[in-house]
């Protein structure tokens, strides 16, 4: 059974909008201290804590609303602005507020900061030349009260849409914590959904693209549910993993759950909470899931079973890293409890039976012998592998191939390491060895998947050195040509009176874009910038007095290729 003091029950009697609740958790958090960082009511999310993202877990609560920017946000209590972060993508721009009792709050893709601090970031990026800034104000420079206006919601960043991502930290550690372990409550009365349950069929092997796999079939509702299949047959040593979302009241949107339990003959072997996490550990989403089912249909099944070199703290009461071996051949009784941050909880139980037939192995290719504890290496004439230890999750097999180059535009063949299903916590370094007719182009070479996708690149000693994020097929290419400039509402000789800012869009054809700089008069223009539509920006100010003004911009590539736009306005 879990052990003493893991499973809390966190009662208030100090206010009545907080509700019980039953969460896995080794700590206590004070109650009462935050308050909402929205006044939209009911509250609703677009997404929970620790819900599974792309190559990381979720690392705040995404409030919805309304599908519109400009919403007041709130101090949450008592505290000061520690970190105020400006970005082309990420969270965009972005408040930190640290308070007395040893939590930092953080209000991501706003639309605008309140008067005093835009005031001062829009100072510094003139004083710095930068769009994009991370500055950590003194204490006593923007202190602030419980519910003081701080910020306005907005799109800013890798937002999909309006809302505002907030998050709450350990000061000391920055580990990120479930906020509504403090009480910020979302309404909700409704368990999580089980859609369907998994049997791997480990056999004392590495979880892989290759690991056996059976799916059942899951029916119920309302917190209850069952397999048809009735009793699961099994041989050797397997595993288990499931699919469940989770739902909030009034127009939440589907969720991530908070915890997974696993219990056989009713003690546990397996426990997830998305209690807390390191964000430096937040890639091992990939290990807590089944990875290569995740990218070939798009399924986010939960393993209850850790690999080896997995880093994220969220496991507890684990037995044998969750790997299960039934030799008896006598029936047993397994139960999941799926919970959410509110404490309702569904239950999946089914019955299981050592067969004692024969146990099949995959069949795996033969490959190079890789170590998830260990540094790797591998190199042949044309190429060299490096993945340092913590790349990996599990031992594996390195399958390596050299394929021909493609029919233009490469400066070497294609070198094929092992393949995308295997997921890296860190990316690996990658030297190709450089033909001839690069020549005088080293400059401008990068490496680029088959998929066409820049991975950067250094030329040095005949090679070209990156350091891709996944496995995958690469090759050399050069990127000659400057990035593009394409003015929205502006042109040569234009009058901007009475239009508040200068708009275009600006892209690059493979190495991305590197820095953007904005002349009005020749002197230097905050130009603001937001990745995932490529917009490019100036707000006009009094800087920009009536008459006739000369505009020039300058947008560099990775690859130092130039685009330079220059014309005459009026105001």
């Amino acid at each position: 059974m879990i052990k003493a003091g893991l499973l809390l029950f966190l009662l208030s009697v100090c206010s009545p909008f907080i509700h019980a609740q039953q969460v896995f958790s080794s700590n206590t958090y004070p109650l009462v201290d935050f308050r909402p960082p929205l006044d939209i009511v009911p509250p609703a999310l677009a997404g929970s804590f620790g819900e599974l993202r792309g190559n990381h877990f979720h690392s705040g609560m995404d409030y919805r609303t309304n599908q519109r920017e400009g919403y007041p946000v709130y101090a949450i209590a008592d505290g000061y602005v520690s970190r105020i972060r400006v970005q082309n993508s990420g969270f965009g721009q972005a408040l930190y507020l640290t308070h007395p009792n040893g939590y930092t709050s953080v209000y991501g893709h706003l639309s605008r900061f309140a008067p005093k601090v835009a005031e001062a970031v829009k100072n510094l990026s003139y004083q710095k030349k930068t769009f994009e800034l991370d500055e950590y104000p003194a204490a006593d420079q923007f202190p602030v009260h419980k519910g003081d206006l701080i910020a306005y919601s907005g799109n800013r960043g890798s937002s999909g849409g309006p809302h505002l991502h907030f998050e709450i930290r350990d000061s000391k550690t920055e580990n990120t914590i479930n906020p509504q372990l403090f009480g910020i409550q979302i309404p909700d009365d409704i368990p999580p959904v089980i859609y369907s349950l998994y049997l791997y069929k480990l056999n004392k092997k590495p979880f892989s693209e290759y690991t056996p796999k059976q799916y059942f079939q899951v029916t119920g509702a309302a917190g209850r549910y069952h397999i048809a299949a009735g009793t699961i047959n099994i041989s050797g040593e397997v595993g288990f993993g499931i699919t469940a979302t989770d739902r909030h009241n009034g127009n939440s949107g589907i969720n991530g759950v908070y915890s997974i339990e696993l219990e056989v003959d009713g003690k546990t072997v397996f426990v997830s909470a998305l209690e807390r996490f390191a964000f430096e550990d937040s890639k091992g989403l990939n290990s807590h899931i089944d990875y290569p089912a995740f990218l070939t249909s798009r399924r986010s099944i939960q393993k209850s079973f850790v690999d080896p070199g997995n880093p994220v703290k969220i496991y507890y009461n684990v037995v044998n890293n969750g790997r299960l071996d039934f030799a008896d051949q006598q029936p047993h009784e397994l139960k999941y409890t799926v919970t959410d941050s509110k404490g309702n909880k569904s239950i999946l139980a089914f019955a299981v039976r050592a067969d004692g037939k024969t146990i099949v192995t995959p069949d795996e290719p033969d490959g190079i012998p890789f170590f998830y504890n260990k540094d790797n290496e591998f190199s042949t004439e044309s190429m060299k592998v490096v993945l340092p230890k913590g790349t990996l999750y599990n031992d594996f097999n390195l399958v390596y191939k050299s394929r021909p180059r493609p029919a233009r535009g490469a400066y070497s063949e294609i070198q094929q390491v092992h393949n995308n299903l295997t997921p890296l916590h860190v990316g690996f370094n990658l030297w190709i060895k450089a033909d001839a007719s690069l020549g005088n182009l080293k400059d401008k070479a990068v490496i680029v998947s088959t998929g066409g996708s820049s991975q950067g690149g250094i030329f040095e000693n005949g090679y070209v050195k990156a350091s891709p994020r996944n496995f995958g097929s690469f090759y050399i290419a050069v990127d000659t040509v400057a990035p593009t400039v394409v003015p929205l509402n502006i042109s040569d000789g234009k009058n901007m009176s009475g239009i508040p800012k200068m708009n275009f869009r600006i892209r690059d054809n493979l190495s991305g874009i590197k820095s953007f700089n904005g002349y009005i008069d020749g002197n230097w223009a905050l130009m603001e910038f937001d990745t995932k539509t490529a917009t490019l920006w100036h707000s006009f100010d009094s800087r920009t007095g009536p008459g006739k003004h000369q505009l020039r911009l300058e947008v560099e590539d990775m690859k130092g290729n130039i685009k330079t736009y220059s014309i005459n306005f009026y105001k």
